[in-house]
């Protein structure tokens, strides 16, 4: 079990909460002018703060949209942590990416509209694989530790297997994501990650 997070001070809970409200502004704006029409002026106007403000919370406009993700690859961390340690690998991270869903209630419609917006945005998808490695950092050291044995006294295989089945599972969710969108949401995402995972186990 991980040992409970320490309380963040004010001054923390106040730059969150400022983080926050500014995502939130510029995804209302990039969801209602489009990603490369909002500027980050118009960001730091809507939220209330001035332009050198702004980059003391994100260092890109596109931070704005991913900004959160290293953090949601954090909470994916923790729910893998959290699993069973007998459970079979693949079901692990599975429990643990759809940990990511429980957190707060779906908005299908928003969420398709975000994904439509990374996809077709080159700079978006470009930034949301470079912040996607930090996920197989995150994941491969917890999943290789799960499945060390005796046999493999300093991880080696752990980690190369490990390694595999993140990487795996990171495109089955970029592939299974790509249909979702196709589809407008039609079939859940878990479904058509499973379908995904299945097709590449055989």
């Amino acid at each position: 079990m991980r040992s409970e997070e320490p309380v963040p001070g004010l001054r923390e809970r106040t730059r969150r909460a400022v983080h926050r409200e500014i995502a939130e502004a510029g995804m209302r704006l990039f969801l209602e002018r489009g990603f490369e029409e909002t500027t980050i002026d118009q960001i730091a106007e809507a939220a209330g703060i001035s332009r050198r403000s702004f980059f003391r919370y994100f260092g890109t406009k596109e931070d704005v949209v991913l900004g959160d993700l290293v953090d949601r690859g954090r909470r994916v961390r923790d729910a893998l942590v959290e699993r069973p340690p007998e459970e079979e690998p693949w079901e692990a991270v599975r429990a643990s990416l759809l940990s990511l869903r429980t957190v707060q209630p779906v908005d299908t419609d928003r969420e398709l509209r975000i994904g439509q917006m990374l996809h077709r945005t080159p700079s978006l998808r470009a930034r949301h694989m470079e912040k996607q490695l930090a996920w197989k950092e995150l994941l491969v050291p917890e999943l290789a530790r799960r499945l060390r044995g005796a046999d493999d006294p300093d991880g080696t295989a752990a980690e190369h297997r490990s390694a595999a089945i993140v990487a795996t599972a990171l495109a089955c969710l970029d592939v299974a994501s790509e249909t979702w969108l196709r589809l407008d949401g039609a079939v859940p995402l878990e479904q058509l990650w499973d379908e995904a995972v299945s097709a590449v186990r055989g």
